[in-house]
């Protein structure tokens, strides 16, 4: 009796590691999607009006073009960060303890590049899929997320974002992560 009960929880338990690493793989590979159009559109609207027209595109066009991904794909996708633009990415608990333990790792020399985490949460009830991936600053974000920034750039954040939090990066800093969640 206690081999196969056994039997049965080794089985589980590696039905469960797949299908984590399937849903990790998924969620990467949504992450590289959201990421590349994002950066895409982004140097676009930066060679065709510099930081301003930047920040007008992440205004009206970012959250698109999540809303396009979740849609096509059945996950939650956002972003979020320890310091956030808008109110509408303000992170959850989870997502908080998570960025937290992204910036302990930085501290300990781990790259920005290579922080990502994924887990099996339960929430009234019902089990979700939740994956997080760090975002690295780029010296391109320093053009609106510095500490010091130029006044057209300014201005446009104040006007677009009056709660704005968003600043003081430096290269190599954790800007935020992506954020995906998939009901199981």
């Amino acid at each position: 009796m206690y081999k196969k009960l056994i039997a049965a929880l080794l089985a589980t338990t590696v039905s469960s590691v797949a299908m984590a690493s399937e849903l990790d793989a998924e969620a990467l590979g949504l992450v590289k999607q959201f990421g590349s159009t994002l950066k895409g559109q982004l140097v676009s609207a930066m060679k065709e009006g510099g930081p301003v027209k930047a920040i007008e595109f992440c205004n009206l066009r970012a959250p698109g073009i999540a809303a396009d991904i979740a849609a096509a794909s059945g996950w939650e996708v956002g972003r979020t960060s320890l310091k956030i633009r808008s109110e509408d990415n303000a992170p959850d608990s989870w997502e908080l303890k998570v960025l937290q333990e992204f910036e302990a790792k930085k501290s300990t020399g781990t790259a920005p590049a290579m922080l990502e985490y994924s887990e099996v949460v339960e929430v009234d009830g019902k089990k979700n899929f939740r994956y997080m991936k760090a975002i690295p600053t780029e010296k391109a974000c320093l053009n609106c997320h510095a500490a010091t920034i130029a006044p057209d750039v300014e201005a446009k954040l104040h006007e677009l974002y009056p709660s704005d939090n968003a600043r003081g990066f430096n290269e190599g800093d954790i800007r935020g992560a992506f954020t995906l969640t998939k009901p199981l």
